[in-house]
């Protein structure tokens, strides 16, 4: 993943105001995370993804430097992607931002993700000695 790491750090310093921030590696690049939601993602390819919501993202859309969001064929409603254009200068890239931070904080926060207990050897011989579905079962029937 080669996102801008000098626009990594812009982005720290914009966002470092906010509570329960994260960043987590995705979508090819680095996604900034505010109470869990998806906020803005640095671009490994280049530019940037703001969440802005699906009733802004045509009035987005129109803004200098900026095309929808693609994923697999797909158009993503509520997401726009702007160009290192209009991301360069400190104005823009605060104007972003400050855009995404306020769909975000119209969105419920979520619980943080559970993860998955690790599988251990016991739970997997446990499985093995079952008898498969739809057989029966040897010994005396009750």
């Amino acid at each position: 993943m080669a996102y801008d790491e000098g626009t990594a750090a812009r982005v720290r310093r914009l966002l470092a105001g906010q509570r329960h921030v994260a960043e987590k590696k995705m979508m090819g690049g680095l996604c900034f995370m505010v109470d869990n939601v998806m906020c803005c993602t640095i671009s490994g390819r280049g530019g940037m993804l703001f969440r802005v919501g699906p009733e802004a993202h045509a009035r987005m859309l129109k803004e200098p430097h900026t095309s929808p969001m693609e994923m697999r064929g797909r158009i993503m409603t509520g997401f726009v992607r702007v160009s290192d254009e209009g991301t360069r200068a400190d104005a823009g890239l605060k104007l972003w931002v400050k855009r995404a931070l306020d769909f975000v904080a119209t969105v419920p926060a979520k619980p943080p993700a559970k993860k998955a207990a690790p599988r251990t050897a016991a739970s997997a011989n446990a499985k093995a000695k079952a008898p498969p579905r739809g057989q029966a079962r040897m010994g005396p029937r009750r």
